[in-house]
Formats: C-alpha cells, sequence, structure tokens
C-alpha cells in the first residue's frame, strides 16, 4: 500500500467515524425532540383550562369596574348635587342671618326683660314693699 492508499483509508474511517458521531448525536436530538413535544402537549393540556379560567375571571372583573365606574359616576353626580344644595342654603342662609340675628336677639331681650319686670310686679306685697330676688353672680371663664 502506498501512502496515498493510505491517506485515503485513514480519511474514508475518519469520516464514518464522523458520520456515526453525527448520526449518535442526531439520535440523541430526536428523543430530546419527543421529550419536548410531550411536554408541551402535556403544558396545552393543562394551561388550556387555565386560559378558561383566566378569561372568565378577567369578564368577571371586568365587569365589577363598570360597576364601580357608574357607581361612582353615580355618586359624583349626588356629591356634585349635595355641594350645590349646600351652596343655595349657605348663600340664602347667610343673608337670613344677618338679616333676622339682631332684630330677633332684641326680641328676645326685650321679652326676658318683660317678664321679669312683671314678676317683680307680682311680688309686691301688701304693704308696698318689694320682693327682690338677687341672683347669685356668674363667674366669667
Amino acid at each position: 500500500m502506498t501512502a496515498g492508499e493510505l491517506v485515503v483509508v485513514l480519511a474514508a474511517v475518519l469520516c464514518a467515524l464522523g458520520f456515526a458521531a453525527l448520526v449518535v448525536v442526531l439520535v440523541r436530538v430526536l428523543d430530546a425532540l419527543r421529550d419536548l413535544r410531550s411536554q408541551v402537549d402535556t403544558l396545552r393540556a393543562e394551561t388550556g383550562p387555565l386560559l378558561a379560567e383566566l378569561h372568565e375571571s378577567t369578564g368577571a372583573a371586568r365587569d365589577a369596574v363598570c360597576e364601580a365606574r357608574a357607581d361612582l359616576e353615580r355618586f359624583d353626580r349626588v356629591l356634585g348635587s349635595a355641594e350645590a344644595i349646600e351652596s343655595a342654603m349657605t348663600g340664602s342662609g347667610r343673608v337670613a342671618r344677618t338679616a333676622f340675628s339682631a332684630p330677633a336677639i332684641k326680641v328676645a331681650g326685650i321679652a326676658t326683660g318683660t317678664q321679669r319686670a312683671v314678676r317683680r310686679l307680682r311680688r309686691t306685697t301688701s304693704s308696698g314693699i318689694e320682693l327682690v330676688e338677687v341672683a347669685p353672680r356668674r363667674r366669667r371663664a
């Protein structure tokens, strides 16, 4: 055998070994792909019901948010009405309070004074002596 033939035989053997190694690697990759496919199928089977449940809960949450928005808008309208009523009452209440406070106080003072005077006149005895009660003085804080 010549050197050229030896090189060709060695190259053929090395190529055969390389192809054999390549076949082993490809078989391993094929097994890994089969395992991966089975895992993906299992994952799909498990996530299907979870996604359906998630879809239902999302719909329920969406409905709850819409209901809360409607309630909030109603509350906002009620609050706006209450503020309008309060501002209307405060404005007219101030005018009425200012207009009637001084005369009302004067009338109450006159009525109280008149009552006291009538009581004193009734307490006068037959001899014409007036009995006057002395009320204790109130201390101011």
